[in-house]
């Protein structure tokens, strides 16, 4: 087990990233970052905009490394649901691993890396998006019910790389 910190949670009920990046982010609120969400196990995070979306189930949930993001960015930015800091979660594709923010663990199957899109060249900056290449997060499966919430939590990894014997 290894104690991170949820950073960020970004909960965001409209796809605001659609077209063409040169046209910008559509409207919409100022801030969808929250303090805590829901998670339901092959849903995603309830109030977010791939909740109980047949086409995104394998991919729900969208977590990124603090440590890759340029200064000055955040989840407004990549459009990532789960900022976390003291794991490099781009290094568990096909793990199954666990985050508990105390109160309990949620399970998630971490499926495929998060491409960094054009978009990343207008939310952050040019540059962006070839900077993130392999380090734009990734992209999982809600395993399990439960909370996550901004603060202090443990990850450990059930299945996959690195997973105790």
């Amino acid at each position: 087990m290894t104690e991170v910190e949820v950073l960020e949670l970004l909960v965001s009920p409209a796809h605001r990233l659609a077209g063409r990046p040169g046209d910008g982010p559509a409207p919409g609120p100022p801030d969808e970052r929250v303090p805590r969400v829901e998670v339901r196990g092959g849903l995603g995070l309830v109030g977010d905009r791939y909740y109980a979306r047949p086409a995104h189930r394998n991919a729900a949930v969208t977590m990124m490394a603090a440590e890759n993001l340029p200064p000055g960015a955040d989840l407004r930015h990549t459009r990532r649901n789960v900022l976390l800091r003291g794991v490099d979660i781009d290094a568990y594709l096909g793990a199954t691993i666990s985050l508990d923010c105390g109160t309990g663990p949620v399970l998630f199957a971490v499926k495929r890396p998060a491409r960094p899109c054009a978009w990343m060249d207008v939310t952050i900056g040019p540059g962006a998006q070839r900077a993130l290449r392999g380090r734009g997060g990734v992209r999982c499966t809600p395993l399990s019910d439960g909370v996550l919430a901004v603060g202090p939590a443990a990850f450990r990894v059930v299945t996959g790389p690195d997973a105790p014997p």
